[in-house]
């Protein structure tokens, strides 16, 4: 808990397959993935719902709105903050784009809609795979700051990402994957 783990790697490193045996979407060639104590295939609904899982790939729908995608999300959360749909768009910087279809948007804009699920969503276990893709300094800074606001609330966030993390109070771990 309150910890932030930067996976990092060259292309093609693995840290994508990291992520994805992590959240349970693969397979390891070896030993197990636990959470709390438990192997996540045996603790997997007390997983499912502890963990947000944002890809490389934004994982949005691109003919719903924003508010389509976000109001989905939220009907698949067991717990959802308090935070309206709308607050959440408005904070990732997409007030005035809540009612077009996202296929319309930037790849920066997609991005964001996809990152706003952090406002709307509860879980303590963030795993983000390339977060700061196609978003300008504005965007990584504010993403920044919710993935430090998370940790210091006890939250955990695993990320890979070829960027520096700048702006976090809280100590970042580093798993370099060249190294092993």
């Amino acid at each position: 808990a309150g910890q932030i783990l930067q996976v990092e790697g060259h292309n093609g490193s693995g840290k994508t397959s990291l992520l994805r045996i992590l959240c349970g979407l693969a397979l390891p060639a070896e030993g197990h993935v636990l959470w709390q104590g438990q192997r996540i295939e045996k603790a997997s609904a007390e997983f499912r719902s502890e963990l947000l899982y944002i890809g490389h790939y934004p994982g949005i729908k691109a003919d719903l709105t924003p508010l389509e995608n976000l109001a989905m999300t939220r009907s698949f959360a067991a717990h959802s903050q308090a935070i309206s749909d709308d607050a959440a768009l408005a904070q990732v910087g997409l007030y005035g784009f809540e009612d077009v279809p996202t296929r319309t948007l930037s790849a920066g804009q997609q991005r964001r809609v996809a990152l706003a699920r952090l406002l709307i969503r509860q879980a303590r276990l963030w795993i983000l795979d390339e977060p700061f893709t196609s978003l300008d300094r504005t965007a990584v800074a504010l993403i920044e700051q919710l993935i430090d606001n998370h940790a210091q609330a006890g939250g955990v966030v695993i990320l890979t990402s070829h960027q520096p993390l700048n702006q976090l109070q809280t100590p970042v771990r580093r798993l370099d994957l060249n190294a092993l």
